[in-house]
């Protein structure tokens, strides 16, 4: 049994993309993205040196060169930032480049003497690889998907195996060490991973599209969510999203501008693909994307505008200061810097929520508009009178404070800073602090 052409080459693509997901996953969320980068172009050296002792272009000397190289770069970096005190980005830095230089001078040395192209080392050759097989079970399987199902299995099993012990290292550190889970042994497991997923990866997609599907499913995975478990299975996903889609594309899309037997390659398709999701989930992801940010921030805006009307109300209701419905827009612009595009909506709120209404022109309060505000200005005077007491601020700068903290200030709070306070009933000007029951 054979499959086609494009089934081949999108199979070893998902295969490489699920490989590099799963250390990349670790990877991003200790902020170790660029780990990956470094070590897939620090192999180089390492393929090299393969070469030279095995005088083959042998596989298994190759990869067992890469993967030391790998290895080596990894550790050269944990020793540059844990002894050397060196910054970490640094460390990554000065570890990579002298691995990837001295890789470049030997791959360009032996380009005279072996069919070894740099330009394949680092952009890959995908396309290829389905003209090296090999049958497995009957099957016609290009040769590098093995070395990579290989790794993916490996990477499998580890997980799964240490899944508690590498996240809790990953999140918390010191509380692992606490725990005696050795984290410093898990960052080297994960850095082994890594090590070993580049070296498999890099002959059939190349060092710079591993860093891809390295890093681009795993930081598109931790803006759609928090838990651990569901970002490796969503970037999981993403991996075989994206080689399925970028080679689609790379097929189809030059097409529609050039026309009819134009395409292009697949791993920088494939790697645009990356980036694209990664905008999409950026812009629109449910909780953490831009989109959802903004209006979490307006409704936040809003609701804040919204309390400011009904401590405005309050505070002129206890001073027995009837103001009309033509006075109050301008007092909450003038006073509390409501905008005036939002001051009829926020009037218009408070009446649809029940909270106030007008009477004859006159603004009040309802019950529940009441039992809102008061608790809203006793948040506000517990503050100016808690920071009057432990803090040395200027009384007239009191009330900016206490203006910001009494939108956060919830009922648990409220009853802490009651009992900080004494019970105070008036604060540090000498307004009633409302009760805690009205």
């Amino acid at each position: 049994m054979s499959l086609d052409y494009d089934t081949l080459v999108v199979l070893v693509a998902c295969v490489a993309a699920m490989a590099c997901a799963l250390p990349g996953v670790f990877l991003v969320v200790r902020g170790m993205g660029l780990m990956g980068d470094a070590i897939s172009h620090a192999v180089l050296p390492g393929i090299a040196v393969g070469f030279l002792i095995s005088g083959t272009r042998d596989s298994v000397w190759m990869f067992a060169g890469a993967a030391i190289a790998g290895i080596l770069v990894a550790m050269l970096t944990q020793v540059l930032h844990r002894i050397a005190n060196v910054d970490r980005g640094a460390a990554m830095g000065t570890a990579f480049t002298v691995f990837f230089a001295l890789g470049l001078v030997l791959m360009v040395q032996l380009a005279d003497t072996v069919n070894i192209d740099p330009h394949t080392v680092l952009y890959g050759a995908l396309e290829l690889t389905p003209l090296d097989t090999v049958a497995i079970f009957g099957m016609h399987l290009p040769r590098a998907m093995g070395p990579i199902c290989v790794v993916l299995a490996c990477s499998i099993v580890t997980i799964a195996v240490l899944w508690k012990e590498l996240r809790i290292a990953c999140f918390d550190p010191a509380l692992a060490q606490t725990l005696g889970m050795r984290p410093e042994l898990m960052h080297q497991i994960v850095m082994v991973l890594t090590a070993a997923t580049c070296v498999a990866c890099f002959e059939a997609v190349g060092s710079v599209m591993t860093v891809t599907f390295i890093v681009a499913p795993a930081a598109t995975a931790l803006l759609l969510s928090r838990s651990l478990s569901v970002v490796v299975g969503i970037a999981l996903v993403l991996g075989v999203i994206t080689a399925i889609a970028g080679h689609w594309a790379a097929l189809h899309v030059p097409e529609l501008f050039l026309g009819e037997g134009f395409d292009t390659s697949s791993s920088g398709a494939m790697a645009f693909v990356s980036g694209v999701v990664f905008v999409m989930a950026l812009l629109c992801a449910p909780r953490r994307g831009v989109i959802a940010r903004r209006l979490a921030l307006r409704r936040l805006v809003f609701d804040v505008a919204i309390e400011d009307a009904l401590g405005l109300i309050y505070r002129l209701e206890e001073s027995n200061v009837e103001q009309t419905a033509n006075q109050i827009p301008q007092l909450l612009a003038r006073d509390v810097r409501v905008g005036p595009r939002r001051v009829q909506r926020v009037l218009s709120t408070l009446t649809r929520r029940g909270l106030a209404v007008v009477e004859h022109g006159v603004w009040s309060l309802t019950h529940e508009g009441h039992a809102a505000a008061a608790g809203l200005v006793r948040a506000h005077r517990l503050w100016e009178t808690y920071l009057a007491a432990t803090v040395d601020v200027p009384a007239s700068h009191l009330h900016t404070a206490a203006e910001r903290l009494e939108h956060v200030t919830t009922e648990a709070l409220a009853k802490k800073l009651a009992d900080a306070t004494g019970d105070a009933a008036i604060d540090p000007h000498g307004r009633a602090i409302p009760p805690e029951s009205e």
